[in-house]
């Protein structure tokens, strides 16, 4: 019985190794695409344009070398272990600086660990990028059940609830006693359901979107909060079909995801107005934003397709309106613990600080930035591991 119980605990070195036949495959599908007449508006309200598109796809299918990122991945420590019935996949990169924090740090959608990879170096060597050997963490960076190199679940409940259950297992497996959690995006929703958990070992939390105010109107007194308001009613009216669709028929829009990889990009792209913006002029001038280059949005965009995990990754928004829906009219546990929250300014809604506090009694760090979006991570990685250093230096 204990054997059983240990090979189901088993963590097991994972390297990726895409096969040729693969990328050929992909080639070929990228150079058959059928292509819409050009958009009818000179900007994104009727989706991804055109020109960005075949850019992209031209970049794609004959500039693009996938394996520079299979080898910055298989640079780093992989590993794989079954939680739940599902097969986790997760980076795991310890600091060389003593009494690092333990961090787990959660991607989004349509991220994935691709987009967390440039924070590695700043948050678990800080020295090495102008920062302090105290403010150190050993980093756990797991694939969302359903994303990436982690396995599929076979059976409906994998909100973010049960998500943050995972990690929490995840970081006790991994024999961390104390430690903190982080994320954007969807991973905001699990590191806020972990908040809400409050499993033993986790000290903080750290997010870099407000997830809570998709429940209700949220106070419009200031300046500031009217601001914010009318940018979450823009994204509810003009921005939010990708969510709608994905939250309610996810399976739909799956036959398109895995079977052209010219419309599974596009779906990716048309995500918010910053981001879109900042990728177009990445392929249509040449002018990344940050470290949104080519290649780095072509590396996620690629592992969506090589992994074959775009309708299950669109299912995890399914699972969160279920879940939403299962728990209408109860009030969510209180976040006790210690909470960390950095606005940037090209953000969906740039949340302000009175409806942060107001979500997170507790909350113990708050800043706005000047530079980056939604992507923030992935867009400036030296400036939110800044972030992320103030944010828990208080908790070490």
């Amino acid at each position: 019985m204990s054997s059983a119980v240990e090979t189901a605990r088993t963590i097991r070195p994972y390297q990726v190794a895409i096969p040729d036949q693969a990328l050929d495959d992909l080639r070929r599908r990228i150079a058959s695409a059928r292509w819409p007449s050009q958009e009818l508006v000179p900007d994104r309200s009727q989706g991804v344009q055109l020109a960005t598109m075949q850019e992209l796809a031209r970049y794609w299918a004959t500039d693009y070398d996938w394996r520079k990122a299979e080898a910055k991945l298989n640079a780093l420590p992989q590993f794989t272990t079954v939680i739940d019935g599902v097969d986790i996949h997760f980076i795991h990169v310890k600091s060389p600086h003593e009494n690092a924090l333990p961090l787990i740090m959660t991607h989004g959608w349509p991220g994935s660990v691709i987009e967390l990879l440039e924070t590695v170096g700043p948050l678990t060597d800080p020295t090495a990028h102008g920062g302090r050997a105290e403010d150190a963490f050993d980093l756990v960076l797991p694939s969302l059940p359903g994303y990436g190199f982690s396995g599929e679940p076979t059976e409906v409940g994998w909100d973010p609830g049960r998500t943050a259950q995972a990690w929490a297992e995840l970081m006790s497996r991994l024999g961390y006693t104390r430690y903190v959690a982080q994320g954007g995006d969807v991973g905001a929703s699990v590191t806020d359901a972990m908040g809400r958990q409050a499993p033993q070992g986790l000290v903080g939390i750290h997010m870099n979107l407000l997830v809570t105010v998709l429940a209700g109107p949220q106070p419009t007194e200031s300046e500031q909060e009217r601001a914010a308001a009318d940018a979450l009613a823009t994204f509810r009216t003009s921005g939010f079909g990708y969510f709608l669709e994905q939250a309610t028929r996810p399976q739909t829009i799956g036959y398109a995801l895995l079977d052209s990889p010219v419309a599974m990009a596009a779906w990716m792209l048309d995500h918010d107005t910053d981001s879109y913006q900042k990728i177009s002029r990445a392929f249509v001038d040449g002018q990344p934003a940050g470290n949104l280059t080519r290649d780095h949005i072509v590396d996620n965009v690629t592992l969506y397709w090589l992994t074959g995990t775009g309708a299950s990754a669109a299912r995890s928004y399914w699972e969160s309106g279920r879940a939403a829906a299962l728990a209408a009219g109860q009030a969510p546990p209180e976040v006790s613990l210690p909470v960390g929250f950095t606005t940037f300014p090209g953000e969906i809604w740039r949340s302000p600080r009175s409806w942060v506090e107001r979500a997170y009694p507790n909350l113990i760090y708050f800043n706005e930035v000047d530079n980056g979006g939604h992507f923030a991570a992935w867009e400036e990685p030296e400036l939110f591991s800044e972030e992320v250093r103030a944010a828990f230096r208080s908790l070490r």
